[in-house]
């Protein structure tokens, strides 16, 4: 029951996180579209006067609205994070039950719980340990099929861990001009796809940022 409650309540947040995303999404998109004033900067020029064409109130309430939908898809993200936590050591306190005193009784709790337990199907849940929270057109990344707000799963050999910064550069500068294999959530969808760290016009060889979790 515990597990059950908690399932649909993890699907819950990802499903709120996912409409975030969406909306986060659509403000930088329109932000950060031809002429528009970008997700930050100066909206005056230097002489005080507002630029052309820019309707300052309504980008900064865009711009509040986005610093507000990034805080609260923080919380929710941590909170997803330990749901699944506690899932994964759910299913593993199921798939390895303590020893019962008689091998008999032992055996055959073991085997109600292999048979009969609603997580026997579940594959392991795999937590994202950073996400893109900026990325250039153009760019390495853009151009592989990496979006902003992807989640990140895997990134080569790094997973969850320590040093996390300096092991996602490692592995980008070691594989500069051959694939990488990701695994990413994507609106709560889990996916696999490849990045090609490769020199461009830009900064970097993915152009785009990973903020750790």
């Amino acid at each position: 029951m515990v597990a059950t409650n908690l399932k649909a309540q993890t699907i819950s947040l990802m499903d709120m996180r996912a409409s975030m995303e969406a909306e986060m999404n659509a403000i930088i998109e329109s932000l950060c579209g031809p002429g528009g004033p970008g997700i930050s900067g100066n909206l005056v020029d230097s002489e005080g006067f507002p630029g052309v064409d820019i309707d300052i109130p309504a980008v900064r309430s865009q711009r509040r609205r986005l610093s507000e939908l990034r805080n609260d898809h923080k919380v929710i993200t941590e909170k997803i994070d330990k749901n699944l936590q506690v899932l994964h050591s759910l299913r593993l306190d199921k798939v390895n039950p303590l020893p019962l005193e008689g091998s008999d009784i032992s055996a055959s709790v073991s085997e109600n719980i292999s048979q009969d337990s609603p997580m026997r199907e579940e594959p392991i849940m795999r937590i994202p340990f950073a996400i893109i929270d900026e990325i250039a057109d153009d760019s390495p990344a853009a151009e592989d099929g990496l979006q902003l707000s992807d989640e990140i799963v895997k990134f080569g050999n790094v997973e969850m861990g320590d040093d996390l910064a300096s092991r996602l550069m490692a592995e980008a500068q070691s594989n500069q001009g051959n694939p990488v294999p990701l695994v990413i959530v994507r609106q709560g969808s889990v996916m696999n796809i490849t990045v090609t760290p490769r020199p461009w016009h830009g900064r970097g060889i993915l152009g785009c940022h990973f903020r750790i979790l």
